[in-house]
């Protein structure tokens, strides 16, 4: 208590904001699939919580930043979150559109109510009281709120795709076409019959081009580096389950070489259209580097018949052209960036043992990527995609509800977020 009172006191010295919370749980931040799992998984541990997203919905990510024709790349089992099964209607690859009724639907069951429009700011854990406290910015209605959660657990949500990566380019600042990162790619359908340069080459950059293709426009695809292609299925199963599968039974190393075989006999030699493999199989890749393989829908047969044209790195933009490494130039009217996103927890989180600089834990690569000290928490930094982020979500809310309900012993089930306000000066 003296040390909550000194806590108080401080308050007095900063800029204090409109209001002080205190939270009688933790404080996730960041409502998309990784944030929503682990407040389900609290609400079935009886523990509260409050949820802090900067958005005005849930899944930010995927309803605003998403392209049209977005399905799901690895089967729904593979994707669904703790708790509750996508419905069986479903097809095996959900659209964005049931995806994200799917959210919204979990949200409902378990009872979670986001509080919109806050930006957390800063969050630091204050060695005094042994609290954390995460101060955020509300903008709503030409109205500035400032509002500071203080409270014992702390969950970082806000995932790995958090912030657009903008390549830095010579000369793509003074390009006189149409510039837009992948983020805000909806449909082809406005490209017809132009010349668009599509940088990146992972999932997004190959999905792009390809709507682009059936969109009749003229798409080049940007490839620097190696990357593998696979079938998404291979004779009617899914490429990621059949790996899954093989696994539990083969070395890493022999699961690789028969995929790459099955995407031999599926795709052929995709080097000669200048995809060219790493030199580690694909589940190794994925393993040690986090980079996923690319699951092919439909591009590599639309590159094969020349309507998506694959060129080398981009050496300089000048005016309506783009100049390639090779030397060739090439006359472009769009330009996509799929350069893909990063996390952005750097920017508002003082915290530097469990975090690392680019924004990830420090420890993913040992299984313990989900748990920091002083009641810090990190869910869906595994690179492991949906169901990474699920077991990242029931590992903390088992620890987390192992400590409240040893400390309060409350049989009954509390259904809301609790949480009431500090004692300060505008009070």
């Amino acid at each position: 208590m003296e040390s909550m009172f000194r806590l108080m006191d401080h308050d007095h010295q900063d800029s204090t904001p409109n209001r002080c919370i205190w939270v009688n749980g933790p404080v996730i931040v960041g409502a998309g699939p990784s944030g929503l799992a682990t407040a389900a998984c609290l609400h079935e541990q009886n523990v509260p919580f409050v949820v802090l997203e900067r958005a005005d919905c849930i899944a930010s990510l995927w309803q605003k930043r998403t392209y049209d024709r977005l399905k799901l790349h690895l089967p729904k089992q593979f994707c669904q979150l703790p708790k509750m099964p996508f419905p069986e209607d479903f097809p095996e690859y959900p659209t964005k559109r049931q995806f994200i009724d799917y959210l919204e639907s979990y949200a409902t069951r378990f009872e979670i109510n986001p509080k919109f429009n806050e930006c957390v700011q800063t969050a630091r854990f204050d060695e005094t009281s042994g609290l954390w406290r995460v101060k955020t910015v509300s903008n709503t209605e030409s109205t500035r709120t400032e509002v500071e959660y203080i409270c014992r657990w702390l969950v970082v949500a806000t995932g790995e795709n958090a912030e657009r990566v903008m390549p830095e380019i010579e000369g793509l600042s003074e390009f006189s076409g149409e510039v837009i990162h992948a983020c805000d790619y909806k449909s082809g359908e406005k490209f017809a019959g132009k010349k668009v340069l599509v940088v990146g080459c992972g999932n997004s950059g190959m999905e792009v081009s390809l709507d682009l293709a059936n969109h009749f426009a003229k798409p080049s695809m940007v490839v620097r580096s190696s990357l593998h292609v696979m079938p998404r299925e291979v004779m009617g199963k899914s490429t990621f389950e059949l790996a899954m599968k093989m696994l539990r039974w083969l070395p890493l190393w022999l699961v690789d070489k028969i995929l790459m075989v099955l995407s031999w006999m599926v795709l052929g030699n995709i080097e000669k259209y200048g995809l060219k493999r790493p030199e580690m199989g694909p589940m190794e890749l994925k393993s040690v580097k986090g980079k996923t393989p690319v699951l092919d829908i439909g591009a590599m047969e639309k590159i094969k018949s020349g309507k998506i044209d694959v060129v080398p790195g981009i050496k300089r933009f000048n005016g309506n052209q783009v100049e390639l490494v090779n030397g060739e130039q090439l006359d472009v009217d769009s330009v996509v960036l799929a350069t893909g996103y990063r996390s952005n927890v750097p920017y508002w989180l003082q915290e530097s043992e469990f975090f690392a600089k680019n924004g990830f834990p420090k420890t993913v690569a040992d299984n313990n990527g989900w748990k920091g000290r002083t009641g810090l928490y990190a869910v869906g930094f595994t690179k492991k995609g949906l169901s990474g982020a699920s077991m990242d979500a029931v590992r903390i809310a088992q620890d987390i509800g192992s400590v409240w309900k040893l400390e309060t012993k409350q049989p009954t089930k509390r259904s809301t977020a609790s949480h009431r306000r500090c004692i300060s000066q505008q009070f």
